[in-house]
């Protein structure tokens, strides 16, 4: 597809049946997860991708260009939601499944994976997805759009798996903000594996090992 955003691909293994889509945060770029997929030794041939999400002035930032899956406009990111952004950026990662579908990947092979603003990302792509997924890892992150859920949730999606992680000292994404998301779609149906961690917005050893397993579970 020639109008996907730019990305990187690593495949570990041979001709992947498998893949997750992973999702930067605010600021970041691809690059940021590949190290972590390097550390995740899996039971099949997985294929990741990074995309890098395009340059947006950010309102909560001074309007700073920086790459962003939507703009932030509050210190409380719950409240004045970018909508527009979100939906522009949902379109995104739906090109990429479409993409990996095409190379002859199954779409209950296919995970998004996001961290931060990528992960919220990563939640309302997956929901809203028409099929069921391979999984969603949610990683210190929300649920967006929270009140448009219901109207446009796919019921194929309340068969996709989520992982959710959380750290309890996150000054970022509000600890209290991240379990309600979760407690709000485990009380909705959704199939919820819920992790937290004694860190900052940040990703850790153990939450690299919980993935790792969870993800296995997920592949056999």
């Amino acid at each position: 597809m020639t109008d996907i955003i730019p990305h990187i691909v690593l495949d570990r293994g041979q001709a992947p049946k498998h893949c997750i889509i992973w999702l930067h945060g605010l600021g970041a770029d691809g690059e940021d997860f590949v190290g972590v997929a390097e550390q995740l030794h899996l039971p099949i041939a997985m294929r990741y991708i990074f995309p890098h999400a395009p340059k947006h002035p950010v309102t909560i930032n001074g309007g700073f260009v920086m790459r962003s899956w939507y703009d932030i406009a509050d210190i409380d990111i719950a409240a004045k939601q970018d909508a527009a952004g979100i939906y522009a950026s949902q379109a995104e990662i739906e090109k990429f499944i479409t993409q990996e579908k095409a190379r002859g990947i199954p779409e209950e092979n296919i995970f998004i994976a996001g961290f931060s603003q990528g992960g919220a990302i990563a939640l309302h792509t997956g929901l809203r997805h028409p099929a069921k997924l391979g999984g969603i890892l949610a990683l210190s992150t929300y649920l967006p759009l929270a009140d448009t859920l219901s109207q446009e949730v796919s019921l194929s999606a309340k068969k996709t798996p989520i992982f959710f992680a959380h750290g309890r000292h996150d000054p970022v994404v509000p600890y209290p903000l991240g379990k309600m998301s979760a407690d709000k779609l485990q009380q909705h149906g959704y199939l919820i594996d819920w992790h937290e961690y004694p860190m900052p917005h940040a990703v850790v050893e153990q939450e690299i090992a919980d993935i790792e397993r969870w993800l296995s579970l997920q592949i056999v």
